[in-house]
């Protein structure tokens, strides 16, 4: 029986080297379906979001599981790569490490912005679409379905969820959110493309917007990420028009001065009939004039705002950091013990069977040549019998017991099994 992953994450590569070994949810299906034929008796789970890529695979006979090379070999070929590109950028972990990390990644400990509630979502539907193509398998369903029960517990036993620590989140749920009660029918306006635009636009459409406008000096990344959301991208020279139509601004341009001025705010305002306008400056310079704040209607924040915020919840939730880790390492342990008795159950029930089997046998036999006795003689030879049996299979079975989910393990089933002739 054997568990193990290689990924990559945020943590360890760049965002271009994540562009390139991820996969879409199309090449994901491709991919397990690829990997499924060429390693029919194993398990797949892929994991492939912006921030990280991770490809879990399983088996109950843990020789059969293909090397690190075989599986960095499978992602190189498949994204037309040489195997060096994606060896020095995946890091793998195997058996309990790998049940470890899943939970942390489930119950978003691990994510780039910690609590974030899209993480476990995404685990789902990885999970969902090896089970809907018949990737997945008992290791894979217990250990993902384990993961989803403890990212639940760790959402409920603490309020590390609650309290929002990167700007853009900060900036969604404890800001525009205070200012509009709904957001599906309002115009967004995007101003920039890099990262940090769309991250903040990723939390708007979780709160449910829907109107996506990207305006960017580079209108081909503008396109790119309209995209993304469904929305729609403008000229740099339509910026005019796109901040009189919208209900909700982000902007997070690199430039080196305001690009809305407080007169060109002036000019644009009354063609806005009074609407609120609530504008998130993301921008470092600031790319509105935060003399616009002053203006009615208008509810302007920089990132100064902001950071003030992420600091109280960032230390309010390293409080509950401890919790949640007790958390992931309590439910680590269970369900590798629960592992480790599905893996030696079967093998302790044999040799307990064939025991008693034996036993019986030559209980049969002595009772039989000894002849008419006194029933209580024959109950203590049989109660002998037994401690005898049991004392024999003691030693055998506590050290399979103790050896349960180590590296030596496995060995030891085995000369278990050749010992007593336990083979099926």
């Amino acid at each position: 029986m054997k568990l193990q992953m290689i990924g990559l994450s945020h943590h360890n590569a760049s965002v271009e080297i994540r562009e390139r070994l991820a996969f879409s949810p199309d090449q994901a299906q491709e991919a397990l379906k690829t990997f499924r034929s060429r390693f029919p008796d194993i398990e797949s789970v892929l994991l492939s979001t912006c921030n990280r890529t991770e490809i879990y695979t399983a088996a109950l006979d843990g020789n059969l599981c293909p090397t690190h090379h075989d599986m960095v070999q499978f992602w190189a070929e498949f994204h037309q790569l040489e195997a060096k590109d994606v060896f020095d950028n995946v890091l793998e972990r195997t058996g309990e490490d790998v049940v470890r990390h899943l939970f942390t990644v489930a119950a978003s400990l691990d994510s780039m912005v910690v609590g974030e509630a899209q993480i476990l979502s995404q685990v789902k539907q990885a999970y969902e679409l090896s089970t809907q193509i018949d990737s997945a398998g008992t290791l894979t369903h217990s250990c993902f379905q384990a993961a989803i029960r403890v990212a639940k517990r760790v959402s409920n036993e603490t309020t590390i969820h609650k309290k929002r620590v990167s700007i853009p989140s900060v900036a969604v749920s404890d800001f525009a959110s205070n200012v509009f009660d709904r957001f599906d029918d309002k115009n967004v306006l995007i101003i920039g493309a890099g990262e940090m635009a769309e991250e903040t636009s990723r939390y708007l459409l979780d709160v449910g917007a829907k109107e996506f406008t990207v305006v960017n000096r580079s209108l081909e990344r503008a396109e790119r990420l309209a995209a993304t959301f469904a929305g729609k991208a403008l000229h740099w020279d339509q910026l005019h028009e796109a901040v009189i139509a919208a209900d909700l601004i982000v902007s997070t341009t690199g430039a080196t001065e305001p690009i809305i001025r407080l007169e060109e705010y002036k000019q644009l305002e009354a063609a806005r009939f009074q609407r609120t306008l609530f504008v998130l400056d993301l921008a470092i310079p600031r790319d509105f004039d935060p003399r616009i704040a002053e203006r009615v209607g208008v509810y302007l924040f920089s990132i100064d705002d902001l950071r003030q915020t992420c600091d109280k919840n960032r230390a309010a939730r390293e409080r509950e950091w401890p919790k949640a880790e007790r958390i992931i390492e309590d439910e680590t342990a269970k369900f590798m013990a629960d592992l480790n008795h599905r893996a030696t159950a079967p093998t302790i029930r044999r040799l307990k069977q064939r025991s008693d089997e034996l036993k019986d046998e030559e209980l049969k036999r002595l009772l039989n040549k000894l002849g008419d006795i006194d029933p209580r003689i024959a109950d203590e030879i049989i109660r002998s019998f037994d401690r005898l049996v049991n004392k024999l299979l003691h030693p055998p079975l506590e050290s399979l017991r103790d050896e349960a989910g180590s590296a030596s393990s496995d060995s030891l089933l085995d000369a278990l099994k050749r010992l007593f002739r336990l083979y099926d």
